[in-house]
């Protein structure tokens, strides 16, 4: 009989081991069996619970790839359409409807192909880092970083900085340092050179604004935030600079020209031949 056996093993523990669990109010056997069996209850309903939202998750995975399908045969086959009614909607003159469009196109293509370099050099480097130090598991945490490389300046971070940790921790700490100087220096410098040169470049944006608007679609909107975000921004940006350029109460001020008031004529001497 399990229990038996069990309930042997433990008044089979010495006095000192008794004493210490019973500060824990574990003094006898069929304590220790109601925690177990509370524990045993507690672990199962929270199986339970993530099994269920597991098939939550992968049925609302389902229909969302579903619909996106869907939706992506009817805008490639209607997107022309669906453009010219748009722009024909939109309350503005011609040349800013064309800039807003134009704008809304540059931004959406720099985010996009910007963020998915970037995430690619940056999971390279860092994987190519990881199998040099023999770290276990370096092609899961090369797509690691690259899936956190989304996030501008720190993703990558997110990933190399625990590792080196690690290192640290186990003794190997020229490994480590070397993880740490190769992220700021190589891994960093990927994300300081080509993000500026493919996202802020074509957006017009500065770095900071690229930044900010990537985390906060991030966190609003989930993972398309990264591209809805730095858009949103872009957009603001485009139809600010349109109406401080055309609302002469927002142009830049000018001084009046004070034009000097025209001499009086001259009268004529009758006497004057």
């Amino acid at each position: 009989n399990p229990a038996l056996m069990l309930r042997g093993l433990f008044n089979a523990l010495p006095d000192g081991v008794i004493s210490l669990l019973r500060r824990f109010g574990l003094g006898n056997f069929d304590q220790v069996q109601r925690k177990f069996n509370a524990v045993l209850t507690q672990g199962s309903e929270l199986i339970a619970t993530h099994t269920f939202n597991l098939g939550q998750d992968a049925f609302t995975l389902v229909i969302s790839v579903f619909i996106t399908l869907y939706l992506a045969f009817f805008l490639t086959r209607d997107g022309a359409s669906i453009v010219r009614s748009i722009r024909m909607a939109i309350p503005l003159p011609p040349d800013h409807k064309q800039e807003l469009l134009e704008r809304f196109g540059t931004v959406l293509r720099a985010t996009v192909k910007g963020n998915l370099v970037v995430a690619l050099v940056q999971g390279g480097l860092g994987g190519l880092a990881f199998w040099a130090l023999s770290v276990n598991g370096a092609l899961l945490w090369a797509v690691l970083m690259a899936a956190l490389s989304l996030l501008p300046a720190v993703g990558a971070g997110l990933v190399w900085l625990p590792v080196a940790l690690y290192l640290f921790a186990m003794g190997q700490v020229w490994q480590g340092a070397a993880l740490v100087a190769y992220g700021v220096l190589i891994i960093g410098l990927a994300d300081n050179v080509l993000r500026p040169l493919l996202v802020g470049k074509d957006t017009g944006m500065p770095d900071y604004l690229v930044l900010i608007t990537t985390l906060g679609g991030i966190a609003v909107m989930g993972i398309n935030g990264f591209v809805i975000g730095p858009t949103i921004a872009a957009m603001f940006v485009a139809v600010w600079h349109i109406q401080t350029t055309t609302r002469p109460s927002l142009a830049p001020h000018k001084q009046p020209v004070v034009q000097a008031p025209p001499a009086p004529d001259k009268p004529v001497d009758p006497t004057t031949p």
